[in-house]
């Protein structure tokens, strides 16, 4: 039993301190899925580049979610000791809301273990697209807010960010 106080076990650091990948060999395959948000805050001259399609390099909007698509689909690469994932589903959704663009990302898959780091990803990659192509624009933008709000799957089941 674990004291109240006591720090709860390090999944990916064995008995010796090594860094590990957890086993998931065992687990069963169950659906998995994952809903993360976060946004980019911009001047209205970079907001408005966007949203009447002004800005040289493209759609915004498109090639962020295209971009986040994409690097759910990576975040293995990216992330050291994060499973390759089968993904079923990637869903990106970017919307102008006052002075930011808001940016949602819904993963799904059916496997033995979760897909967070696929949506936290998506959402990240989207924001810099964003920040990338209006950087011309606008180089005081700020990406924030990145966060998981929903998972579901798995041994610990459904969990939603409280608010």
């Amino acid at each position: 039993m674990t004291a109240p106080d006591a720090a709860p076990a390090l999944t990916h650091i064995d008995a010796q301190g090594n860094a590990r990948m957890v086993d998931v060999g065992q687990k069963p395959d169950t659906d998995r899925l994952a809903i993360a948000v976060g946004a980019i805050s911009l001047s209205p001259a970079a907001l408005t580049a966007i949203t009447t399609g002004r800005v040289k390099k493209g759609d915004v909007l498109q090639i962020a979610q295209i971009a986040g698509i994409q690097a759910a689909k990576r975040a293995s690469d990216l992330i050291p000791l994060c499973h390759p994932l089968p993904l079923d589903r990637v869903e990106l959704r970017l919307w102008p809301e006052g002075g930011e663009i808001r940016v949602e990302a819904t993963v799904g898959t059916r496997w033995r273990t979760g897909v967070e780091m696929e949506a936290l990803t998506a959402v990240s990659a989207a924001c810099l697209t964003v920040y990338d192509m209006v950087k011309a624009i606008d180089r005081g933008m700020c990406i924030h807010g990145i966060r998981l709000i929903e998972k579901r799957g798995g041994r610990s089941g459904t969990w939603t960010a409280p608010g």
